[in-house]
Order: structure tokens, then sequence, then C-alpha cells
């Protein structure tokens, strides 16, 4: 470990803090935490112990190949938080009632202020280790102020009006950005494919629910959203270059693969792609005996149920409810009827993860460049396995991702890892759990005051926070 990193109010970063986050938090099994799915392997945990104030070590039960990309994650400090833990109270801490000087990190800024709903203020880490190729300590701005905005739209209008320096653009802005880069003396940067992914998913959940016992999706309908033929004639039927033209102003790339482009580590093009085809949609749900018997235009299937879905998605995310309205459309000229309703985003995820209460939605997720660190949505055991969260698998293909992603695991060679994981987005994209539809561009307007800006698809525009300088 670094000898001169500090906490921001000046205490020194140890072994301590590292242990403590680890063996205290992370493998507690009274705090709540992602971080211990990815470093509970197989069901064991990680010897972490100190050797001394800098340096710890760690005991893998066996080899886990993602282990130093792990080492992201957040370390908390021990003098902060020990006492909270001991005393059962650590859950809730950090919360709207702490003062700004309880936040304490490592980072090139700490939190001076924060209004709820409206502001974050960052200043300046006096104690922070970095420094430049000329010795001068870092970073180079005083401090960062985020302005917390309802939605997209309101971030324009502010951005518009000077108010704000930064602004993560929709494609749809650049007709009113665009023309307004000279005079407002901002640059829009475009930096590709972004790694966060929008995509259909179909309830196929088995249970039923234990307060009714009544099953959480109808038997027919699990029939229907079971069978591959039915996923992929979804897919053929989803005419993304005109979601791209329409919603993402040209900039976006079709979605066939459950990674993006932008993942240059493990990415494939070389999986079975769905071009927009509704002939071959047509016949796929032909094939699984679905006949439009009223020619009302809705299909029904062998047994006489109407063709008929409840699709959701967050309504808080106009770009999302714009595709889901397009996919709306395809969807029910192919003779599918579709009742669509956006729904609060607290609302939907509840739906998705608690009440199990729907039949279609449209959501994303995030993305990186480690695939391992997806397996809560791959794994049939994960808590975000969405389209079955029983914790057993329904078709073979689950228990195939489960292994690729355990052997993955144990897989030191890199070239053997990514043929895994392009077997893995290869399975993916013939059985369509997750139907896949567009990327946007990552694209970053930004005023032109600042200087050592390096936009990337990783980290925005300020990726490199801590050399960024105002310029004169």
């Amino acid at each position: 470990m670094r000898r001169d990193a500090f906490w921001n109010d000046g205490v020194k970063f140890s072994a301590d803090d590292v242990v403590f986050t680890f063996n205290n938090l992370i493998y507690n099994p009274k705090i709540p935490t992602s971080s211990r799915d990815i470093f509970t392997l197989q069901g064991r945990v990680i010897e972490v112990s100190k050797i001394d104030q800098y340096t710890v070590k760690f005991k893998l039960p066996f080899k886990f190949a993602p282990f130093l990309r792990a080492l992201s994650q957040d370390i908390l400090p021990l003098h902060k938080y020990k006492s909270l833990v001991e005393e059962g109270k650590f859950t809730f801490s950090m919360g709207l009632d702490s003062e700004p000087g309880d936040i304490v990190g490592t980072g090139p800024f700490c939190l001076k202020k924060y209004l709820p709903s409206e502001t974050v203020v960052l200043e300046r880490n006096p104690f922070y280790w970095k420094k430049d190729s000329c010795a001068a300590s870092l970073p180079y701005l005083e401090g960062v102020v985020f302005t917390i905005l309802s939605n997209s739209d309101t971030a324009l209008l502010k951005f518009l009006e000077g108010e704000i320096d930064y602004y993560s653009l929709r494609p749809q802005d650049l007709a009113i950005l665009g023309p307004q880069q000279v005079k407002d003396n901002f640059t829009i940067y475009n930096a590709g494919p972004s790694f966060g992914s929008n995509f259909l998913v179909l309830n196929q959940n088995p249970q039923t629910n234990p307060l009714t016992n009544r099953e959480y999706v109808k038997n027919y309908k699990l029939n229907w959203f079971g069978d591959k033929r039915f996923r992929q004639a979804i897919s053929f039927a989803i005419n993304r270059q005109k979601i791209i033209k329409i919603v993402m102003n040209g900039l976006g790339v079709e979605q066939y693969s459950c990674l993006s482009p932008a993942n240059k580590s493990f990415y494939t093009s070389g999986v079975q792609e769905y071009p927009y085809n509704p002939q071959k949609a047509r016949q796929l749900l032909s094939d699984m005996g679905f006949i439009d018997t009223n020619a009302n235009g809705t299909l029904q299937d062998k047994d006489g149920n109407k063709l008929e879905i409840n699709f959701f998605t967050n309504a808080d995310n106009t770009e999302r409810v714009q595709i889901a309205t397009l996919v709306k459309k395809d969807l029910e000229d192919l003779g599918i009827k579709i009742n669509f309703l956006p729904l609060d985003f607290n609302n939907l995820v509840s739906k998705l993860t608690a009440t199990y209460d729907w039949e279609m939605v449209l959501i994303g997720l995030t993305g990186g460049i480690e695939p391992y660190f997806g397996k809560n949505v791959w794994s049939y055991k994960g808590n975000l396995h969405m389209w079955n969260p029983s914790g057993k698998p329904i078709a073979k293909f689950e228990k195939e991702i489960e292994d690729i992603f355990n052997l993955s695991a144990r897989t030191l060679d890199k070239e053997e890892r990514r043929k895994l994981f392009f077997r893995w987005q290869k399975i993916v994209s013939r059985e369509q759990p997750l139907i896949y539809t567009v990327i946007p561009n990552s694209l970053y307007a930004v005023r032109d005051k600042f200087g050592n800006l390096y936009p990337t698809v990783y980290g925005g525009a300020f990726s490199e926070i801590d050399h960024i300088f105002l310029k004169e």
C-alpha cells in the first residue's frame, strides 16, 4: 500500500482500514452489501489479514481470475466506523443527517455541503497523495458542485442557461445543442457506444405467490415466454434502426450481444443477430401455433388465449419511454396486443425484484469491463436473475452459463477467459433471455473553460478529474 495516503481528515490510511472493510463490513452478514457476492467464491470467503502497516495478505480458497479487478472495492475508514459496527448502527450511518465531516475518503475531493435533492458541494482534499509531473499537489480545481436535477430535460435547460458546465446529453439533444457550441463556448464530445444497455425481458418465474397461492405469471403465458422461438420472434420484430434514427439521432448501434462493443477485452461480434424481419417473426409465431382466429389483428395461441402482454418501463427515463413506444408499435404490427404503462423507477424495481408482478419490462444495466461482476444477473442463483428468480434453472442454457462463469473465475489465461465469455455471449444471443435493443453513444457537452479534458466511455468527460484545471 502507498505510504503517503491519508484520509481527508488527516488520519493515516493503513492496512487496518483494508482488513476492517473486508472482515467487519463486507463479510458481516448483518450488513447488506453486493460486494459480498463478488468476494464470496463458491460459498467460501477470502482470508484477509494484516502483515504490517502497509501490507495486507489475501488468501484465496482457489484461483480467482477477476481478483485484481475486484480490488477496485471502496475501502472505508476504521476510525470512523468501527464503533458504529460494534453498536449495530453502521447500516444507518452516512444518512441525510450526517455531518459532511463524517463522510471520509482518500480521493481528490471531500464533501463540504449536501442539500438533499438540490446540491452536493465538494472541496479540494488537502491530504490527497497524488502529484503532477512537476511535483505540484493535485487536484488543480478547488472544488466541484453537483446540481441534483429531476430529469434530463431539466438538466438540458440548466446547461443552455449556463447554470451548469457539464451535461451528459442524449442523442436527441444534439439538434438543440449542436448549433449553440461556438456561440455559447462549449464542446460536444462523442466517446462512442456506451457500456450500458436497453433490453426487454419476459417474466418466466415458475413460482407461485405464497400469499395468494396463485402463479406470478399465468401458465399459458409461461409456455409462450419459455419458448425461445417466442423471444426470437420479438427480437426480429424490433426495428432497431428506426429506434437509432428517431430516438438517438443516428448516434447508436444495434445490440445483439450481452456486452457492448465498448468492451474491447471481452466483446465478440460473432453472435446470432436479429435484424428487423417481421416476416421471420410471424413465421416463428406461426410455428408455435399462433393464428388470428377472429381476423381482428390480434393473434391467439392454439388454446384460444389472446396474445396480450402487459409492458412496463421507468417513466423518468424519456429515452427509454420512447424506445418502449416504438417497440409497442412493432409488436402490435405483429399481432401482439401490448398494454404499455410507464412506472416510477422504484415501483418498477419492486415489481422486478420483490412482487414479481410483471410480464414484460424494458430496462437496462450500466455494464463494465469484467463480465464476471455481472454474475448476479447471469447466475440462476443471482439476485438479479430477473427472468427467473426461483434460484433453480428452468432451461439447460442457464446451467451452461453458470458453468461458464464458475470456470471463468478459475481460468487465469486471458485468451481462454475470452473464449469462455465469447461462448456465453453466443448462448445468450441464441436463447434471448434478455432481448437487447440498441446502445446509445456516450455524448458529453462541456464548457470550453476547462483544460486537460480527456472524455472516455469509461469515465465521462471528467475521467481524469484530478488533472482538470480552469483556463485563465
